[in-house]
């Protein structure tokens, strides 16, 4: 599967409608974000099954922004609509495929626990 556009308008809908998605947070202007592309584009065809989403922070910038996008390239991974990997910086295709196979492995009901838990210590 090559990867897809996500804009303001369909960002929130691809992240609940799919189990797993990647999303590369980039810009035309970012010399490190057009070296990790076609990293990011290999990685699709090689996980069918994951949503490689491209958002460029210029067009998007709204939710750019709700992300909290500071630096670029910036990935983020969503299983089952939760946020489970956040980083700034190209990486290299061994540690993006490394990426992919933990966040297919985790226990989602594990993850869930471990985000109420956190929500309930005092700030």
């Amino acid at each position: 599967m090559a990867t897809i556009e996500l804009t303001d308008g369909n960002f929130e809908r691809a992240i609940k409608d799919n189990d797993i998605v990647l999303v590369d947070f980039w810009a035309t202007w970012c010399g490190p974000c057009r070296q990790f592309a076609p990293i990011f584009e290999q990685s699709a065809k090689k996980n069918p099954d994951i949503v490689h989403g491209k958002l460029d922070t210029e067009a998007a910038e709204r939710t750019a922004a709700a992300a909290g996008i500071t630096a670029i390239p910036t990935l983020m991974a969503f299983r089952e609509g939760v946020l489970v990997f956040n980083q700034a910086g190209a990486l290299p295709a061994t540690a993006l495929a490394e990426v992919v196979d933990t966040v297919r492995k985790l226990d989602m009901d594990e993850v869930r626990k471990d985000l109420a838990a956190q929500d309930e210590r005092p700030a």
